[in-house]
């Protein structure tokens, strides 16, 4: 239905629905409930060079309208998801896929990017300098803006993809970490992580994450999420692609109106796995009824 197409860094999207990394695996496992060739893209799950067990359990929380995790980006190294993870996708994904890259140094993600720029499936390269539940990598990148401006110089360098640079809402200046990674070269932006939370056990005292600490997703998060794109998507030339508590219809095209140009949908899909199918069938029906003829025409229409 192309009055649902989008376009994202000049790759054009069947409808802005993208399932968040970390969220939808690395796409089989959801094929097998349901044709994931409707969706726009997906992002899949963050990947490392090495190999990663994650954090210790428990991994999750509950919290109200929303939940914590702090999974530590539990991976197979990008090695096996090249050798493994693309060849199975292929079978049931016909469309680009973002590649979500994670990294402890800038060498890593350069590392990483570097072997992913050579698989044809690979339609982006979304860096993730934002991850709260690691320690000395991700947020630690994109809570400065002169650490996030040399992941992605370092990016740039070794691919020729489009680079989306995710970014961490745990700073106090979201405009100038996007502002940054776009003069080093960015292709897009991508926000907001997870907001960095604890919950503690009342009956034994104790942190409830094994981490102590962990990021907050779901519909809590979605008014903040909405902010930082608005503020981004006024300060940026490149696309923005939001995230952030999204779970209808109606937030993806609230997400637009900020100036997202895309949506990504994350926890949501831990709660209810065909959630994004249901949004790509509802949008039409919440388009009409709202006066919208094409989402092209509503990117940054609040503004």
């Amino acid at each position: 239905m192309e009055r649902l197409n989008v376009s994202l860094c000049g790759i054009e999207l069947d409808n802005p629905v993208i399932p968040a990394s970390g969220t939808f695996g690395y796409g089989h496992e959801f094929a097998e409930l349901y044709d994931i060739d409707l969706l726009g893209t997906f992002s899949f799950k963050g990947t490392t060079l090495l190999p990663r067990f994650g954090n210790e359990t428990p991994r999750i929380a509950e919290a109200q309208a929303g939940m914590l995790n702090a999974v530590g980006l539990q991976n197979p190294g990008v090695e096996a998801v090249i050798a493994e993870e693309l060849p199975k996708l292929k079978t049931c994904f016909h469309k680009p896929v973002m590649a979500n890259v994670s990294g402890f140094s800038v060498e890593e993600y350069a590392a990483v990017c570097k072997k992913l720029d050579k698989e044809p499936q690979v339609g982006w390269l979304e860096v993730n300098i934002s991850c709260p539940n690691v320690h000395g990598g991700g947020m630690s990148f994109g809570t400065d803006p002169a650490q996030a401006a040399a992941v992605t110089r370092a990016v740039k360098t070794v691919t020729s993809k489009p680079v989306i640079m995710k970014l961490s809402p745990n700073v106090t200046d979201i405009v100038s970490v996007a502002k940054a990674c776009e003069e080093a070269g960015a292709d897009g932006i991508s926000l907001i992580n997870t907001l960095l939370s604890m919950r503690i056990d009342l009956r034994t005292r104790r942190p409830v994450l094994a981490n102590v600490t962990g990021g907050l997703s779901g519909p809590a998060v979605f008014p903040v999420a909405l902010r930082m794109v608005w503020q981004v998507a006024r300060a940026v030339s490149v696309p923005v692609v939001g995230l952030g508590g999204v779970s209808s219809a109606e937030d993806v095209i609230e997400m637009m109106l900020a100036g997202a140009c895309a949506v990504e949908i994350g926890a949501a899909n831990l709660r209810d796995p065909w959630i994004c199918k249901k949004i790509i069938e509802e949008l039409p029906a919440v388009m009409d009824r709202l006066g919208i003829n094409n989402l092209r025409d509503i990117i940054g229409g609040a503004r």
